[in-house]
């Protein structure tokens, strides 16, 4: 099929469509000034090239009774698919959506927390071998996606590429990812934490904020960081990294809320410094959320060990308030789940002779799946902003009208 000549007609119809259900012409005319001849051909274009789909006519649906029944349109939602892909350090998840970013299947997978530089290879074809597997079990091949988008615990730059790390960790993390999925028409891999931002900010805690950060914050600290509406990067993807924090005081290292709970209700209970018949010292089995739990049950040991962490929190979001100006601080990830004693108590440490107001700290409600949500948003705004641009997803489309 030849690549199809577009209209700026058509893109505006097109971006309109997105956002609604259903709707007339009179409605897009509204909505983009154009006039209904222009509205009328624009339609007419997307309903032959597959992205749109005529229904049946106001009469037809019981709802007209006089004069000329209105057309009426719809976006084909399932015209192709979209797919985001959490590829974190110990775990994998798929989600494989239509294009109003309704998922079909959610598929996961494990990985090897304690692989190496030598597993590169390994962790390449796993991520690939995942994405394939949800596809198939959405009934979907390659040939169906409009946009893929995969998050990494790494910095990315604007190509989708990691720099170098002195142990090779971000080349296991991001192993030529583009080449990868070169496939796919169109492609972004990105920062998870990244991801994470762009997922508060369609879904979560920051909806209508233009100036926030998220703070993934389980075994290791990663920032989203979005100013003025767009999330920022650098020069090779490292806005997010939280090293930084090895050199402030108070914190004094980038391991993320998740850890630091479980390390020190360990180190408490290993010093004598918890009640051994307490509930703490008795747990049959300590991870942070188990700590969290026992502290909003109100054990004694716990709770020290969540005051002790809040002190952490407030610090890192006086800092993030300081470099960035953000309005909103949301914790994001699995951590967050029971979380809010931590931010209570750090909302009351926040320093007061800060020269800029101090940030909200909010704490998200999308919960584990933070990043794969973002990756679908992500893959969701390629498809807006560019599947009618690109002749092989407008051929891949057309051939399904």
């Amino acid at each position: 099929m030849p690549p199809v000549n577009r209209s700026p007609s058509q893109d505006a119809v097109w971006g309109y469509a997105w956002g609604v259900r259903e709707f007339t012409a009179s409605d897009a005319m509204e909505a983009t000034g154009m006039t209904r001849s222009t509205v009328i051909d624009a339609v007419d274009g997307l309903v032959d090239l597959g992205v749109l789909r005529e229904l049946a006519n106001a009469r037809d649906a019981g709802q007209y009774r006089k004069g000329r029944p209105a057309r009426r349109f719809e976006l084909r939602e399932d015209a192709a698919v979209l797919v985001g892909v959490d590829a974190g350090r110990g775990h994998m998840t798929v989600v494989v959506s239509d294009l109003r970013s309704q998922p079909l299947v959610t598929y996961r997978a494990d990985a090897d927390a304690d692989a190496t530089n030598e597993d590169v290879p390994e962790r390449r074809r796993l991520i690939g071998a995942v994405v394939d597997a949800a596809l198939d079990q959405a009934g979907k091949e390659r040939a169906d996606v409009a946009a893929l988008c995969v998050g990494v615990p790494a910095p990315v730059d604007r190509t989708g590429r990691s720099p170098r790390h002195r142990t090779g960790f971000w080349d296991l993390m991001n192993p030529d990812l583009l080449g990868l999925f070169a496939w796919a028409p169109l492609l972004r891999i990105d920062n998870d934490a990244s991801l994470a931002a762009v997922a508060e900010g369609a879904n979560g805690a920051a909806r209508g904020c233009v100036d926030y950060v998220s703070l993934l914050a389980g075994d290791r600290l990663g920032a989203g960081v979005v100013v003025d509406g767009r999330v920022l990067r650098g020069a090779h993807g490292g806005v997010g990294e939280m090293v930084a924090f090895d050199h402030v005081d108070g914190v004094g290292s980038a391991y993320g809320l998740g850890y630091l709970t479980t390390h020190w209700a360990r180190e408490a209970i290993a010093m004598g410094e918890a009640d051994p018949a307490g509930a703490l010292a008795r747990a049959d089995h300590l991870d942070a959320r188990a700590v969290l739990e026992l502290a909003a049950a109100g054990d004694r040991d716990a709770q020290r060990v969540t005051e002790r962490v809040s002190r952490v929190l407030a610090r890192i979001v006086s800092v993030l308030g300081s470099m960035f100006d953000p309005r909103v601080v949301v914790v994001s990830g699995a951590v967050s789940a029971g979380v809010e004693q931590v931010a209570a108590s750090a909302r009351a440490a926040l320093p007061t002779d800060l020269d800029l107001p101090a940030p909200e700290l909010v704490i998200s409600t999308l919960g584990a799946d933070v990043v794969v949500i973002g990756a679908v948003a992500a893959a969701a705004d390629l498809a807006r902003a560019h599947l009618l641009q690109d002749p092989i997803v407008a051929s891949l489309v057309g051939a399904r009208a």
